[in-house]
């Protein structure tokens, strides 16, 4: 876009030295908008200028730190569910299972082996094709009711 001589008569004649990368940017975003270089320097230095520029810098800021701060909180939960869980099922597990005769460790070693692994490809496939347990319990937590003894 071509200034009209009246729209040139009006404004004044600034130079100024940019760095090379920055005026190649500046001159591909004009090439990109189809505008000039000048014209877009102009907005550029207008928005900086503006008494609301500030605002909006601060509005964008708070509107990331708002989803920064959801991301922790779900991730916080998330930690919170894995700990609980962890917990629960070694409290189930020790409550649960006998210790075993001396004579038979060793058997049973080797079977928990085979077993941990089975335990890691189960692991693995549920972790590649979901659902995952946090999509199961929700955002709100679980929906599960509690049993009498509170776990």
């Amino acid at each position: 876009m071509m200034a009209s001589s009246s729209d040139i008569e009006k404004k004044a004649r600034l130079s100024v030295y940019l760095d090379r990368d920055l005026m190649r940017s500046l001159a591909d975003y004009a090439a990109r908008r189809n505008q000039s270089r000048s014209l877009v320097a102009e907005a550029a230095v207008a928005s900086f200028l503006s008494p609301d520029a500030d605002e909006r810098r601060e509005a964008a800021i708070a509107k990331r730190l708002d989803s920064i701060d959801r991301r922790m909180q779900r991730l916080e939960r998330d930690v919170g569910i894995a700990i609980e869980m962890t917990a629960v099922f070694i409290r189930f597990w020790l409550s649960s299972t006998p210790q075993l005769p001396d004579a038979v460790q060793a058997a049973a070693r080797a079977k928990s082996g085979e077993r941990y692994d089975n335990f890691l490809d189960a692991l693995g496939r549920r972790l590649a094709k979901g659902p995952k347990l946090r999509q199961e319990i929700g955002e709100e937590g679980p929906s599960l009711a509690t049993s009498s003894d509170g776990r």
